[in-house]
């Protein structure tokens, strides 16, 4: 059997049922290699179309316009959300975003139009809620159970 799968910081992670892995994880990072920054793209048939819902979403103008087909919000310290106006992805993606409070967040997504499905816990991970754009992408917002 090969080595236990590993978190970031070298703590055991457990499957889905539970039960710590026992099983490779597949080719290790480059040593020497950090990851720095993580872009998640969501593609829409329509940029402008979208861009309203989006900012609305955000509550703030795109942080990043690099071109005519894209624009980027930063959600958290190196995580960016990136629009992308792509037809033939758009609808396809899920991306998972972490609150400190779902409810309060949930409550402020309202106040700015934007109808989030209902609070479901996650098992014992957290909960989360879901919104959907025109298109059909799915931005999960969750807050992580902190076992207190």
């Amino acid at each position: 059997m090969g080595p236990a799968a590993r978190g970031a910081r070298g703590e055991r992670m457990p499957t889905q049922s539970g039960k710590e892995s026992t099983q490779p994880v597949g080719k290790r990072q480059a040593v020497g290699v950090t990851m720095e920054v993580l872009f998640a793209s969501v593609p829409v048939t329509d940029l402008q179309a979208a861009l309203g819902w989006y900012e609305a979403l955000f509550g703030r103008s795109a942080d990043i316009v690099p071109n005519k087909n894209e624009v980027m919000w930063r959600v958290a310290g190196s995580g960016w959300l990136y629009v992308i106006e792509d037809p033939a992805r758009a609808g396809r993606t899920v991306v998972t975003v972490s609150v400190s409070d779902l409810d309060h967040f949930v409550a402020d997504l309202a106040s700015r139009g934007i109808g989030a499905g209902p609070i479901e816990a996650v098992g014992d991970a957290g909960r989360k809620a879901n919104v959907v754009d025109a298109d059909g992408n799915v931005i999960s917002w969750i807050q992580v159970a902190t076992g207190s």
